[in-house]
């Protein structure tokens, strides 16, 4: 009787919705842990300063502006206070940004890396989210959970300046290919904001997703805004270089590893 009910409240929130301009705005707030041990041996008090040093890289805020079809995902910039400015190889200038359009099923994702611009360019397919029954409030907001299994392509910063690197020795065989290294992920989406949008890349539930947990990475939404009043611009960017995340993930992974050798010599 209670998942008859859910199901007919979330269509007729979603028939209500279909009849206006249904647009919005979400504010997310985005923590990332970072292994210290990485570091070498340090003290507390150390640890507590490096933490300081770097929260710029490691907490972030984010606006995902989205309509029925459409969305843009992108960092807020603020200035920095003296001395807590995170490493510049890994901290965004601000103008990238994710669009993702699921009528037209493509995902378009502006970034800046290695002092050059990409328009990573992918088609959408449709995630093989695993839907539970689990229920949780965000803020007003019923949330259910969904969780996916997927390769992880995230670049990992800190294995590049890890004191536990150590130099290949160019005299043995060649090593067998690692395995693909995978990223479990939770997202806990409502039907009563019925878009399939969500932070960073995610996206294919139904609803839009309020929280989601991705590895060390945990994006929380701290508000939203519905308006069928205001025109919200959704912009397709059309700056950089345009690749597809094949490609882009090949020169990421060159390029990281000219910085490992750099680093290490």
């Amino acid at each position: 009787m209670k998942s008859l009910f859910v199901f007919f409240l979330t269509f007729v929130t979603s028939i209500t919705f279909a009849q206006k301009s249904f647009q919005g705005k979400a504010t997310y707030m985005s923590k990332t842990t970072m292994d210290m041990s990485m570091f070498g041996k340090m003290t507390e008090q150390q640890k507590k300063q490096r933490m300081q040093r770097m929260k710029s890289f490691l907490e972030k805020t984010y606006t995902l502006t989205f309509n029925k079809t459409a969305s843009s995902f992108k960092e807020e910039v603020k200035l920095e206070a003296p001395g807590a400015s995170g490493p510049s190889w890994g901290r965004s200038n601000g103008q990238g940004s994710i669009y993702k359009n699921t009528k037209d099923l493509v995902m378009i994702e502006d970034v800046e890396q290695f002092s050059k611009r990409f328009l990573v360019t992918e088609n959408m397919e449709q995630a093989q989210w695993e839907m539970g029954m689990e229920t949780k409030k965000i803020g007003q907001y019923t949330c259910y959970k969904a969780t996916l299994v997927k390769e992880d392509t995230n670049i990992d910063w800190g294995s590049i300046f890890s004191r536990n690197n150590k130099k290949k020795d160019s005299t043995k065989t060649k090593e067998a290919k690692p395995a693909k290294k995978m990223l479990n992920i939770t997202a806990w989406y409502t039907p009563q904001i019925p878009v399939s949008a969500g932070p960073n890349t995610y996206y294919g539930l139904p609803g839009l997703i309020l929280e989601l947990n991705a590895g060390r990475t945990t994006m929380l939404c701290t508000e939203v805004t519905i308006s069928s009043q205001e025109v919200l611009e959704i912009e397709e960017p059309n700056k950089g270089k345009e690749v597809s995340r094949e490609e882009y993930i090949k020169i990421v992974k060159v390029k990281t590893e000219e910085l490992k050798a750099r680093f290490q010599n």
